[in-house]
């Protein structure tokens, strides 16, 4: 019982340096082994949170004025001002936020829902549905960030782009944003970058 005793001490009351570190190994295996896992378990998918790491979805304006120089491209696609007015999230969110995500089955989402999908880049892109395609009994989505007034260039990567994204890409749905937490692995992973550790391009213009 004494070795319990004192690892309990040292871990919650000693106010060593070798206890803080401890306390931060101890709270990054707990959310990557135990809490990670568990929330991806209830929530269906591999991906339960994730990072917003891009202001593509970003919002400078009120929605009316954002739809006021934004607009063209949606109609050309079919898509009216009142339809997007009832989309999640009309209003985008930030580089930096947090969104949770809720595992769909496939071809179960909606036009207008946004979706994290895997494009072989090391990050996985968070963009809106605008269109869904089908080939050959094969659903595949275009998707688009809210901050492009045009549709950008195709993100070629292992024959998979924003504009031609197969369902089984498709890691999850956003259902909930929670604002600027995810600055804090932004921050991190910019640290690691200014000391020449191996550096995501999407981190370097940050």
């Amino acid at each position: 019982m004494g070795f319990w005793k004192n690892l309990w001490h040292f871990i919650w009351d000693d106010d060593s340096i070798w206890s803080w570190f401890t306390n931060i190994v101890l709270a990054f295996v707990l959310i990557k082994y135990i809490v990670y896992p568990g929330l991806g378990f209830l929530l269906n998918t591999s991906f339960p949170i994730v990072a917003v790491i891009s202001n593509s979805m970003y919002h400078a304006d009120s929605f009316d004025e954002w739809w006021e120089h934004s607009n063209e491209w949606y109609i050309t696609q079919g898509i009216k001002k009142e339809q997007f007015e009832d989309f999640p999230m009309r209003n985008g969110f930030s580089k930096g936020d947090i969104m949770v995500l809720y595992g769909v089955s496939q071809g179960k989402t909606k036009i207008g829902d946004i979706i994290v999908f895997h494009s072989g880049k090391p990050d996985p892109i968070i963009h809106r549905i605008i269109k869904k395609q089908e080939e050959s009994d094969h659903v595949y989505y275009l998707t688009k960030g809210d901050n492009y007034l045009t549709n950008p260039a195709p993100i070629q990567s292992n024959d998979i782009d924003e504009t031609h994204v197969p369902v089984e890409a498709v890691r999850g749905e956003a259902v909930l944003r929670i604002p600027y937490l995810g600055w804090v692995k932004i921050l991190a992973i910019k640290t690691i970058c200014l000391f020449n550790i191996a550096c995501p391009m999407e981190y370097k213009t940050i």
